[in-house]
């Protein structure tokens, strides 16, 4: 699976996660988002976990800079 078709999946997840439109984009990160806070973070990862079906070891998610690299991790679990 391509970064962009993991963008396009992880930009429903975030429709339904935020309250405020989200643009998603490779570059986007939690210091861009007003309303991404911890809390919002552990939803996000929860719904990123169940829209891929994919689990996350501690520290993975918070070891990435922006949402292309968390594409990225997401896309190379999947093609295991």
């Amino acid at each position: 699976m391509e970064q962009s078709e993991v963008l396009g999946r992880m930009q429903r997840v975030f429709d339904n996660v935020f309250l405020d439109e989200v643009t998603v984009t490779p570059e986007l990160s939690a210091k861009d988002v007003e309303e991404w806070d911890s809390l919002i973070h552990v939803s996000l990862v929860l719904a990123v976990e169940k829209e891929f079906g994919v689990r996350f070891r501690v520290g993975e998610v918070e070891s990435v800079k922006n949402l292309g690299e968390w594409a990225n991790l997401i896309a190379g679990r999947i093609s295991k």
